[in-house]
């Protein structure tokens, strides 16, 4: 018989490896387990749900403010923000209004007078500002729509609280008896907190009247729910009443300055806030 030959024999020997490893090859997987099983698995679907999640949760953290609709009106959009607190408007300002031209001069007039009677009404049943009738309008229209949503907003937090009460009620006697100790507390924390209207002072230019608050001796806000109206008068209101509110609260008596060119309506301020002060017993 013929002998094979040695290197013929180590051809076929290499032939044979290389085939084999080319079938090894492609059994293997075309993705990795780890990929398949991080896309599949519950695990990734609930990292995945994890990340949605905080987008809902920015919008709770706004609870305390409500932003009323925007309303456009002939100059411009009028949008209104409120903040609230145990169910009351504390404060009222315009995220929105008209800009530019005479709107600027309308409407640095006619805003911070609107968020003032906004929180002395705690309604929007305001009255228009003289000379901005239109950025008025949309204010109030706007302050609705933010009235209705913290209606809505109250209700459900009643309803929820109303439910949670009910569900533990079983056992609940000494419960009971702390939360009515903590209640007599916060009324008379509330009992410190008194606000109070002073007589309305005429003046040349029109009625001033004033309304505090005093905690504990103190005045802690002070407004003007009504000052002078009309022609200047509004730009001087505008100018006064609101560095009078601040030095009110400063001094925490009437022996305030008067305001430079607004010299009736800061007499008056001081006569409606003395009256205020004397029936606070302050």
């Amino acid at each position: 018989m013929r002998k094979s030959h040695p290197i013929r024999r180590v051809v076929l020997a290499t032939a044979a490896t290389v085939s084999g490893v080319v079938l090894l090859l492609s059994l293997k997987p075309a993705s990795g387990p780890a990929s398949a099983s991080a896309a599949g698995s519950p695990a990734g679907q609930q990292a995945a749900a994890g990340q949605e999640s905080p987008q809902g949760g920015a919008q709770a953290a706004g609870a305390g403010t409500v932003i009323g609709d925007a309303t456009q009106t002939q100059y411009g959009v009028v949008q209104v923000r409120l903040t609230v607190s145990n169910g009351r408007i504390t404060q009222a300002e315009a995220v929105q209004a008209p800009k530019g031209g005479t709107s600027d001069q309308k409407t640095a007039l006619s805003v911070p007078r609107l968020n003032q009677e906004t929180v002395a009404a705690q309604s929007a049943r305001i009255d228009s500002v003289s000379g901005a009738t239109y950025t008025s309008a949309g204010y109030k229209k706007s302050l609705q729509s933010a009235l209705d949503r913290m209606k809505t907003a109250a209700g459900s937090t009643s309803g929820a609280a109303s439910g949670s009460s009910s569900g533990a009620g079983a056992g609940a006697g000494s419960s009971s008896g702390s939360s009515t100790g903590s209640g007599s507390s916060s009324g008379s924390a509330q009992a410190q907190a008194r606000t109070v209207t002073g007589q309305v002072a005429q003046t040349q230019y029109g009625p001033v009247q004033v309304r505090v608050t005093v905690s504990n001796g103190k005045i802690t806000k002070a407004e003007a729910v009504q000052a002078p109206k009309g022609g200047i008068s509004d730009q001087k209101t505008a100018l006064a009443v609101p560095k009078l509110n601040q030095e009110a609260v400063t001094a925490g008596t009437a022996n305030i300055d008067a305001v430079s060119g607004a010299t009736y309506t800061s007499t008056g301020y001081k006569q409606s806030l003395q009256s205020a002060l004397d029936q606070a017993g302050g």
